[in-house]
């Protein structure tokens, strides 16, 4: 076993694995790639001098053997719908702490329904590690907190915030965040959380969110992870999540001919934001906004952040969201992000 805490970044070839697995080894810590793929698996193990396991999430004993000396691992192999559920029970099973960096909403009400099992086995789990919920998150819990009584909660997303200059010709997807993004789409409906329960709309709900840029914006209601994790961390009953329109995913395109993802210029242009809108009992509104970099970006910083924190024995036990773990200011520590109060 490692004198060390070690992390296992699992799907550490694929796009936003290499940027986040690059920076897990520039922040020191004891990293060990992972992935399905033998031969990528060992080339980029040896490109960042350290450890690597090839191994897939099919057979149950061989993957619990491959979190031998594991502290935590963090997953960011997409589709998580495959591979978040072995993960986590392999992880709960072996005591080794789960994160990962979905946006699936399946994926988060699965780790919520493994919350009595996680704190049993004395082990964090969290989806979400990334950009939209960490900010999303963060900005939910900031905002709630300005409400005596808070009886709901809108988040809207704006993806990018960029001139039309900066963002003309700009790729803001990778291959695997569009394929998670896409598969079984409109499988569930749209989904809200109304008194506590998740319901599901027969259409989407339109509304005009201001982000800061050019007065309001139209947004559509989308079905996200806050509806799980924003209601563990607040208790609001009520729960919306919209997202700005005009940057839809390029569901059409043939996948084959994008690039991985976006460049390293790519992901320093514009910024991305989250407006938290909580109504208290008595009528009252307040509004808060979150402005951090761009999602490839974030999540790279965030997803470290949270594993770092782990690693050094910071945790809490269960199925946790980012603010429930670590407070609303775990999004300030990422990058230059910043919340202000509309």
């Amino acid at each position: 076993m490692s004198a060390t805490p070690r992390l296992l970044v699992y799907g550490a070839t694929g796009y936003t694995g290499k940027l986040v697995a690059a920076h897990a080894k520039e922040s020191g810590l004891d990293v060990v790639v992972a992935g399905r793929n033998q031969e990528r698996v060992k080339a980029l193990g040896e490109e960042l001098g350290v450890d690597s396991r090839a191994f897939t999430v099919d057979d149950p004993a061989l993957l619990r053997d491959a979190l031998d000396g594991i502290t935590v691992v963090l997953n960011i192999a997409g589709p998580f719908h495959r591979t978040a559920g072995p993960l986590m029970d392999a992880c709960i099973d072996k005591g080794v702490h789960y994160l990962d960096t979905t946006a699936e909403y399946d994926v988060f009400a699965a780790a919520r329904s493994r919350h009595a099992e996680a704190a049993t086995a004395g082990v964090m789990v969290m989806s979400g590690a990334g950009w939209d919920v960490v900010p999303s998150d963060c900005v939910a819990a900031h905002a709630v907190a300005r409400v005596p009584e808070p009886v709901s909660l809108r988040l809207a997303l704006k993806l990018l915030s960029a001139t039309p200059e900066e963002s003309e010709g700009l790729n803001l997807f990778s291959r695997g965040s569009i394929v998670s993004a896409t598969e079984g789409i409109g499988d569930l409906g749209v989904l809200v959380r109304g008194d506590g329960d998740i319901v599901v709309l027969p259409e989407p709900k339109a509304a005009a969110f201001d982000f800061g840029d050019e007065g309001p914006e139209e947004c559509v209601s989308v079905s996200m992870g806050d509806l799980i994790t924003s209601h563990y961390a607040t208790g609001v009953p009520s729960i919306e999540v919209y997202v700005q329109l005009g940057q839809p995913l390029p569901i059409d395109l043939d996948l084959s001919t994008l690039p991985d993802g976006p460049t390293a210029q790519e992901r320093e242009v514009g910024r991305s934001k989250v407006v938290a809108e909580v109504t208290g009992r008595d009528g009252s509104v307040v509004r808060s906004l979150i402005d951090t970099p761009t999602g490839y970006r974030f999540t790279q910083l965030s997803a470290v952040e949270i594993a770092r924190r782990v690693l050094a024995g910071s945790f809490t036990p269960g199925f946790q969201s980012p603010s429930s773990a670590y407070g609303p200011e775990l999004a300030l520590a990422v990058g230059d992000s910043q919340i202000k109060d509309l």
